[in-house]
């Protein structure tokens, strides 16, 4: 089975275009059941980021090809352990990146992380 949820609506979860990579958002679904993955910040957070890198390798690429993340977060008190899970993704890169909180993301996540990676 994939290690790539399936999109959860009328989308592509990633789409090149000449060396870059947009990604859609990952929210934390268990790729095996398309189940969001139940518990904090953490936890949630640590599945996305799984699918992220899941994506990145369909490609071929890494965290260290990412050039731009944008994070959606159900409620900006996380931002403290967001970022420290987070962090552990990018231990040679810090890519640029927005983060905002959002009212509400799909199946009820409480994160949701897309990026734009370079094939270069």
């Amino acid at each position: 089975m994939s290690k790539i949820p399936q999109a959860v609506g009328p989308y592509s979860v990633a789409m090149r275009n000449g060396d870059l990579l947009f990604m859609s958002g990952q929210i934390p679904l268990n790729p095996e059941t398309g189940e969001l993955v139940q518990g904090d910040i953490t936890a949630q957070t640590k599945q996305a980021m799984a699918n992220v890198q899941a994506v990145l390798a369909s490609y071929g690429l890494s965290f260290d090809n990412v050039i731009k993340t944008t994070v959606f977060l159900a409620d900006m008190n996380d931002f403290v352990p967001f970022n420290q899970e987070y962090a552990n993704y990018f231990p040679n890169s810090k890519p640029a990146r927005s983060c905002v909180e959002v009212s509400k993301l799909p199946k009820g996540a409480i994160v949701e992380v897309e990026c734009i990676a370079s094939f270069k």
